[in-house]
């Protein structure tokens, strides 16, 4: 499976930042088949996959990832479990009006001091069924312009980190953002 440079970028940057925090335990939330989970496993991470499908579940299970199904919103894990969660390309499916409580669940599972990276499409302010989605049938995507998604983040956590990839004329960019619980 081929995942793009920047994406390589980008998490290896989280990586180096959870060295950094001495980070032993990692949720990753919409882990899908679990290839960013098992990278982060092979670099000595306690990893815990979760995703809404399970099919995607059995899909980590079966590269031997620990995963569990589970929502954004009810994550069911205790207070303070893990030292970090990774979230790529899966928060940019949750309606606007619910992103609030979906932060604030992360942020309840996360330690103190915990980090949070959320990658996302966005740059522009838009939601609904986007029609440029190469999957069929087209999903739902809400997108915030950079000013909105750090005001929405900002409500629940410390921003530590921010950037953004362009993707080329008339899409949407790339927003990497590493968060950290007060």
């Amino acid at each position: 499976m081929h995942i793009e440079d920047w994406k390589v970028r980008e998490r290896g940057h989280f990586l180096r930042m959870l060295r950094g925090s001495d980070a032993a335990t990692l949720l990753e939330i919409g882990s899908g088949p679990g290839r960013d989970a098992f990278f982060f496993g092979q670099e000595g991470l306690d990893v815990t996959c979760t995703d809404q499908s399970p099919e995607m579940v059995k899909l980590c299970r079966e590269k031997g990832l620990r995963a569990e199904v589970r929502s954004f919103d009810a994550l069911g894990f205790a207070d303070g479990s893990f030292d970090a969660v990774f979230g790529l390309n899966c928060l940019l499916h949750v309606p606007k009006a619910e992103l609030a409580s979906v932060l604030q669940e992360i942020r309840r599972v996360l330690k103190p001091g915990g980090l949070f990276y959320m990658g996302v499409y966005g740059g522009q302010d838009s939601e609904g069924i986007w029609e440029m989605d190469k999957y069929e049938p087209k999903r739902f995507f809400a997108m915030y312009s950079d000013g909105n998604l750090l005001k929405a983040v900002g409500a629940a956590f410390k921003v530590v980190y921010f950037d953004t990839v362009p993707l080329g004329e008339d899409r949407p960019h790339f927003q990497s953002l590493v968060l950290k619980k007060g």
